[in-house]
């Protein structure tokens, strides 16, 4: 994890002025690079060169924009974290990024009934982060445990995960929550050997503990397909993945991205009594139809929209065909970080503007918006356009659905 730097990344792809001509075909640059690079427009009013990184365009369409500050129905997030684990210090702890009153201002600000928790930590620290939030406000906050994965050397390790799954339970945990860790980034010496994969029977009776505690599998197997391939000036994740090269898996030993789904496939058809919400709209928002199967396929299979809807609002026809032939089985989240964390994935911040922009994107059809609060889209250089749900469809998406998968009273 971590092991190309940035530093490496741009070795590879070029910095700067080369860069941008290399990668974005010669772009102009503008008259203050020019200036400095020496060079000197061709006639007054002739831009000089701009470099890629600082362009950003203005829209000059006059269409409708519509500010959504509250949901037409009150709202479970299934996908926030507002804790991580942190074992910097020798032992594990849990890092808390946001209070739980300053979270629930927010929340009420925006119609949040509910946040689920994802990464509350393995069964021996979760009782700090009930502590700190499902305790602390009870009804708004539902934490999930996590693997134990320091733990996979250990002779007895996969019946130690299953008692892990039913301790946290009883402690209060609503879910498990299974970390791309396995399957990209875990190894067999935890930091170092072959990968351990997705479907390694060392993990069946943790997933068999999760069906009979009743708790959800919030699983996350693969990031966007483009993150697998080469960062050429052909991959339009090229902003993002230059901002965040550890996010590549392309090379090395990493699973491609179609073996990572197969393994994953292997693990719903093995545990049919599990309930796997596969996370990020599947793993693949780019490629509904993919995700179509897989639910046709695994009727224990649900999903959720989190930092997603930058790849839904680019295809909204296709997304609204989506949401009507799944709607039972679609979660509301957002993969909400609070800031400052989550300031270095604008699409994912914990804030007020984060959320209009999904019920913009879910209640509109307004086009042609922005999907992240930021100046510069950080995941592509798109815009997107609203869906326009009708109100039976909201309801179970931002609520109802939400209800059930995790037992709460409506």
């Amino acid at each position: 994890m971590g092991e190309w730097s940035r530093r490496d990344c741009m070795k590879t792809l070029g910095s700067g002025v080369a860069a941008g001509a290399a990668l974005g075909g010669g772009l102009p640059l503008g008259p203050a690079s020019a200036e400095a690079a020496g060079a000197q427009p061709e006639r007054p009013g002739t831009p000089g060169r701009l470099d890629l990184s600082d362009f950003q365009p203005r829209s000059m369409l006059h269409v409708k924009e519509t500010r959504v500050e509250r949901p037409r129905f009150p709202v479970i997030d299934v996908h926030t974290h507002l804790t991580f684990s942190d074992r910097a210090q020798g032992g594990e702890q849990v890092k808390v990024l946001i209070a739980a009153k300053e979270a629930v201002a927010v929340m009420d600000r925006k119609g949040i009934a509910a946040m689920v928790n994802l990464t509350g930590g393995t069964a021996d620290v979760l009782p700090q982060t009930l502590a700190a939030f499902d305790k602390a406000v009870p009804g708004r906050f539902l934490s999930c445990v996590e693997p134990a994965y320091d733990r996979i050397r250990e002779s007895r390790f996969a019946q130690q995960q299953a008692d892990a799954i039913a301790a946290a339970h009883r402690a209060g945990a609503r879910g498990l929550k299974v970390l791309k860790t396995l399957g990209l980034y875990l190894r067999e010496q935890v930091g170092e050997g072959p990968l351990v994969k997705v479907d390694d029977r060392r993990f069946d009776p943790m997933w068999e503990a999760a069906a009979a505690a009743s708790l959800p599998v919030f699983i996350h197997t693969a990031d966007p397909e483009a993150f697998f391939l080469p960062i050429d000036r052909f991959n339009e994740r090229w902003d993002e993945l230059g901002h965040h090269p550890d996010w590549s898996f392309y090379g090395r030993d990493f699973p491609s991205f179609k073996e990572l789904m197969e393994a994953r496939d292997r693990v719903f058809a093995r545990h049919p009594k599990t309930t796997f919400v596969a996370l990020h709209v599947g793993h693949d928002a780019e490629n509904l139809a993919f995700v179509s199967e897989s639910l046709d396929r695994f009727p224990n299979m649900l999903v959720e929209l989190g930092a997603r809807v930058g790849e839904l609002g680019r295809q909204p026809r296709t997304a609204r065909r989506f949401f009507e032939r799944y709607q039972d089985r679609i979660l509301f989240g957002t993969d909400a970080v609070p800031p400052p964390e989550g300031e270095s994935t604008p699409q994912q911040v914990f804030k007020d503007e984060l959320y209009e922009i999904y019920y913009r994107f879910l209640e509109t059809e307004d086009e042609y918006f922005d999907y992240a609060p930021a100046k510069v889209p950080p995941q592509g250089r798109w815009r997107i356009y609203g869906i326009g749900l009708p109100e039976g469809i909201l309801k179970k998406v931002y609520h109802d659905n939400a209800v059930r998968l995790l037992g709460l009273s409506s």
